[in-house]
């Protein structure tokens, strides 16, 4: 099998290399010629001189798979409408990006009137989805989910760190709400530990005691490993600028929640916090940036 993967960054890269240790073949392409050629020449990826030239290079394949890892908003919406006069009918396009459930659902439609299959797929795992697998979230037609079965099998954590959840715009939709459950354990994780660390009369060990909680607590899980490590090496936290940065999903979600009439306190306030961060100061805000970079990579704000 082979398929075409376009947008090889810190996302698209890992689940090229993934894909390639599976077996399934992948042409890759990114504006990064450099970043091109590393995967390229040490993961045997068949590199690309354009999304054109990594189209034309999966002649054979029917249908022809192309994966977009790309920018939300402009960037995928050009790159889809770019792509349709290079592929067949019957080929696929899958968008592993974090678009808005809404755009999926119009560009879904858009393409199977071109007839063009379409997938939208809710990717997380962040930086560690190399070595651990990712949790894929996927919507589609069920004949298109099931071409594209041997490459989710490939990409996901175990058996079970995949699912076809609907139609499209189900699978960004799921991982819109993932990101705002997200959000809200974070802040209060970020909270409670800002509360351990002002009580200074106790002197408490933050390091140690997120590595109690990581064995046998409620509260342990994969985000409390991360910060327990993090704290391990550093917790006063002064070289990390309190400035915590919001994507796209959590603001999404708030917006579902007003539009379905449901009420989600949680997961708004901890959209309004990092609002409040990017004016603001305080160890919270830290330890909030300091998780992010630690799941997703993301980049931390120094002083």
């Amino acid at each position: 099998m082979k398929i075409a993967m376009l947008g090889l960054g810190k996302m698209g890269g890992n689940m090229t290399r993934r894909l390639l240790k599976s077996g399934i073949q992948v042409v890759g392409f990114d504006f990064s010629q450099e970043t091109v050629n590393q995967i390229a020449s040490v993961n045997g990826m068949i590199p690309s001189t354009s999304v054109a030239d990594a189209v034309a290079k999966l002649d054979g394949e029917s249908p022809k798979i192309v994966w977009l890892m790309l920018p939300s908003g402009d960037p995928t919406e050009n790159q889809i409408k770019d792509l349709v006069p290079l592929l067949n009918k019957g080929d696929i396009i899958v968008d592993g990006g974090n678009s808005n459930y809404k755009h999926s659902q119009r560009r879904g439609a858009w393409l199977a009137e071109q007839g063009i299959g379409f997938m939208d797929c809710g990717t997380s795992g962040g930086i560690w989805g190399l070595e651990n697998g990712y949790c894929l979230m996927t919507g589609a037609t069920p004949e298109v989910a099931k071409v594209l079965e041997p490459v989710m099998k490939a990409l996901a954590h175990e058996d079970r760190g995949w699912a076809h959840v609907g139609p499209v715009g189900s699978g960004h939709f799921t991982k819109m709400l993932h990101n705002g459950i997200e959000y809200g354990m974070m802040q209060a994780m970020a909270e409670g530990l800002d509360l351990l660390k002002g009580k200074e009369e106790f002197n408490l060990d933050l390091a140690q005691i997120t590595e109690l909680w990581r064995h046998g607590s409620v509260v342990r899980s994969w985000l409390l490993d991360l910060t327990a490590e993090s704290l391990k090496v550093d917790q006063t936290l002064e070289n990390i600028a309190p400035y915590v940065a919001d994507s796209g999903e959590g603001r999404w979600t708030v917006v579902e929640a007003v539009e379905q009439g449901v009420a989600a306190p949680v997961l708004t306030v901890a959209l309004q916090a990092r609002f409040r961060s990017q004016d603001s100061k305080g160890y919270s805000y830290k330890l909030l940036s300091l998780m992010r970079n630690a799941f997703g990579g993301h980049a931390v704000k120094t002083k």
